[in-house]
């Protein structure tokens, strides 16, 4: 018994964006607009290009090994096991903690909303339906996030008709094109808030964990891959550029709801109101993609006997799903009743930012060395455009404030001791990766 392979280009695009969250501009809107010093567009442009040649790499991989598992799957293969479970020990923590960050962003508006209803009562409700949801099955999830996705879309081309309206009704402040790289703008500013924004283009690399459910993901997943970061970079840019034209004194911006600022200058308390329930809506889609993520990351490394096979790589014998996953997931998703969300952000960004770049090394190890393709059109391929992505996420990865590398590091040492554990102190490799896709353990249940 295998994962069911039900899901084709168009559905994987929606899972992606769903993943991304396309409001997933405002979610950090005012923390990283103050770190690119204003020029929050610029600093998408330059995520978005890092982002693209990483999406590269990854529809390169995918074609090599279209299997569950991700960076970890790919930098298993390219560099070995041990490095391959590091990699997904750090990818591991932004699955882990991006359903986490939705439910927060759930409980906060949703409190701010109806303040009757305790935050903490959001979360374990959205926490239930979200579970409930991932363990029918994957087909639903997909349903639902059309609708959600639908609903960000349309609340998107809102604000943007809003913000042109408020920009033509006042005087200009800032040139057309000074979101992007005008007065004040530098590489260490547009770096920093490029290192915050790299969590938003998560939807690509969560798209390459459906590979045993995609119909020919050979083709299928790689087109997806590069349609999602295209796609969600040119609406996070858009957005970020008309925000920064209605919103141009960004140091007034209120430090408890930024957002709802430039929501209420571009289109008054409607528009505020429009936004609440198309994030919160967004935040749930997001949720139940990136739970259905976790899930599979932690289905590929049970079924690879790196956590216990018996717990994380077990299907349900009716809806084939890796329930009992899932049901883990949940329950770690209560920790956003306690967790702050600004350490959230930083966390994510720093396990994100690690796995892209050991992908790109991944292009060049399969193909370069182990491959031998080294010709013309191949060198460019293989070597000139990982070798670019790999150069930007580092360049990123550098600009993340300090406590995400103290808190990043304790994470990272954690997983090496227990690759110490499984490995006997490297007298013997980790489990590899089975790529039959046949499943060694069924539940009856």
């Amino acid at each position: 018994m295998h994962l069911k392979r039900s899901l084709g280009t168009p559905s994987l695009l929606i899972f992606g964006l769903a993943y991304m969250l396309p409001l997933a501009v405002f979610t950090s809107y005012g923390y990283a607009t103050q770190a690119a010093n204003g020029h929050l567009a610029g600093a998408y442009v330059i995520t978005t290009a890092a982002m693209l040649f990483t999406a590269y790499s990854y529809a390169s991989m995918v074609k090599e090994y279209p299997v569950a598992g991700s960076a970890y799957t790919y930098t298993q293969k390219a560099f070995g096991s041990h490095l391959g479970f590091m990699t997904g020990w750090a990818l591991l923590l932004d699955y882990l903690l991006l359903p986490i960050l939705s439910y927060i962003l759930i409980g906060q508006y949703m409190n701010a909303v109806l303040p009757a209803i305790p935050f903490w009562v959001w979360v374990v409700v959205s926490v239930l339906l979200v579970t409930i949801l991932n363990f029918v099955g994957i087909n639903l999830v997909t349903n639902v996030n059309l609708a959600l996705v639908g609903a960000q879309i349309v609340f998107i081309v809102i604000f943007v008709i809003s913000s042109i309206g408020y920009i033509t009704g006042n005087p200009k402040t800032v040139g057309l094109f000074d979101p992007f790289f005008g007065k004040g703008a530098d590489l260490p500013h547009l770096a920093a808030g490029g290192a915050i924004l790299a969590l938003a283009f998560l939807g690509f690399d969560a798209v390459s964990t459906l590979s045993e459910e995609a119909r020919e993901p050979k083709k299928t997943i790689p087109r997806a891959i590069i349609l999602t970061t295209l796609a969600g970079g040119v609406i996070f840019t858009v957005c970020a550029w008309v925000a920064g034209l209605v919103f141009p004194d960004f140091a007034h911006l209120s430090a408890s709801a930024p957002t709802l600022d430039l929501m209420h200058r571009a289109g008054g308390i409607l528009l505020g109101g429009l936004f609440t329930a198309a994030f919160v809506a967004g935040s749930f889609a997001a949720a139940m993609t990136s739970q259905v993520s976790v899930s599979r990351i932690l289905y590929s490394m049970g079924r690879d006997g790196m956590l216990p096979r018996r717990v994380f790589g077990v299907l349900h014998n009716r809806f084939k799903t890796p329930y009992l996953a899932i049901v883990i997931v949940g329950i770690l998703g209560l920790v956003a009743l306690f967790i702050d969300i600004n350490w959230v952000f930083q966390m994510i960004n720093f396990g994100a930012l690690i796995a892209f770049s050991f992908v790109n090394l991944s292009v060049i190890k399969t193909y370069m060395v182990d491959k031998k393709e080294r010709g013309g059109v191949a060198i460019v391929k293989y070597i000139v455009a990982p070798a670019i992505g790999f150069a930007l996420t580092i360049w990123l990865w550098t600009s993340l404030p300090g406590l995400a590398f103290e808190i990043g590091g304790a994470w990272v040492l954690i997983g090496f001791i227990y690759l110490l554990g499984l490995t006997d102190f490297f007298r013997k490799k980790p489990p590899v990766m089975d790529f039959s896709e046949e499943e060694p353990i069924l539940d009856a249940v």
